[in-house]
This record gives C-alpha cells, sequence and structure tokens, in this order.
C-alpha cells in the first residue's frame, strides 16, 4: 500500500510539472539567475538574465529546452532551472541576508552551521575553496573553441 501511494505521488508531481510546462503555464525561476538564450543551442547568443523566483510564462517546450516570457524578456531556459511550485519572497520582512537564504537552501542554519564550525577548524578554509570553485567562469566562445579543438564528441552539434 505504501508503494501505491509513493508512485500515486511521484506520478502527481510529474503530472503537475508537465502542466505547467504547457504552453500557457506559469513556472518560476529556481536558481540563483538563468542566462535567457536566443535559441535552444547550447553555444546560442544570452539576450539577458532572468533571477531567483522570477515568474514566467512558457511559450513552447521542446525537450528539456523551455521558451519562456517574463513579459519584457523572451527566450529559451533549460527546464531544470524552472519550477511549477510558486516562490515567494515571503521572508522580505525579515532580515534574512543572501548567505542565509542560500544556506537555508542547503540545509543549513544558524545552529547546524555553529556546530560545524566547532567540529571543522577549517570549515572557513573549505568555504573559501568551494567559493573559488565557483567562481570560474569560461565564456562560451573560449569553451566552443576547446571543444572543437580537442575534437571532443559532438563538437559539430554544437557549432
Amino acid at each position: 500500500m505504501k508503494r501505491l501511494l509513493f508512485f500515486l505521488l511521484i506520478g502527481l508531481a510529474a503530472l503537475s510539472s508537465a502542466f505547467a510546462q504547457k504552453k500557457g503555464g506559469v513556472m518560476y525561476v529556481a536558481v540563483k539567475s538563468v542566462n535567457v538564450q536566443s535559441s535552444k543551442g547550447f553555444f546560442a547568443s544570452t539576450t539577458g538574465t532572468l533571477s531567483y523566483g522570477t515568474q514566467v510564462t512558457v511559450q513552447s517546450v521542446n525537450g528539456s529546452k523551455i521558451e519562456v516570457t517574463d513579459g519584457t524578456l523572451t527566450g529559451w531556459v533549460d527546464g531544470s532551472s524552472l519550477t511549477s511550485k510558486r516562490i515567494t519572497a515571503s521572508t522580505a520582512s525579515t532580515s534574512a541576508s543572501a548567505k542565509e537564504i542560500a544556506l537555508a537552501g542547503k540545509g543549513f542554519n544558524e545552529e547546524i552551521e555553529g556546530t560545524y564550525r566547532t567540529e571543522n577548524a577549517n570549515l572557513e578554509e573549505a568555504y573559501a575553496a568551494i567559493g573559488a570553485v565557483e567562481s570560474v567562469a569560461v565564456d562560451n566562445d573560449t569553451l566552443k573553441q576547446f571543444i572543437v579543438d580537442g575534437r571532443l564528441a559532438g563538437a559539430e552539434e554544437n557549432n
């Protein structure tokens, strides 16, 4: 019985997501920011950026790529950057910082972070290392040239 209920809930979640991805459906940006591209191609030019919580309307769906508009900006984003669940700024009256919100999204709160800090003296070093890795950015032109020069699989498709 539990197994049936579990699969039923999974099916309903997938179905609700599928309905939201239909033309005219409303979705929300579920990542810090997402580049909106002019087409579905990997190296398509970026026409703008949408930030966390922005409400978008689905224009069309093609595989994992979804064409969206927020009223001023229209283009393609990866579906994994969107959610059908409404994202609100209900904490606007509180004084949560962006860092606190990001940590909460990763399952952290002040108490858990405090425990980690006392148990792991080198936690700041780990955070700094993660920050350094996350700050590395490679522009699309450099990445495209790397793929072509290295004759990596799919290089012809990404031109």
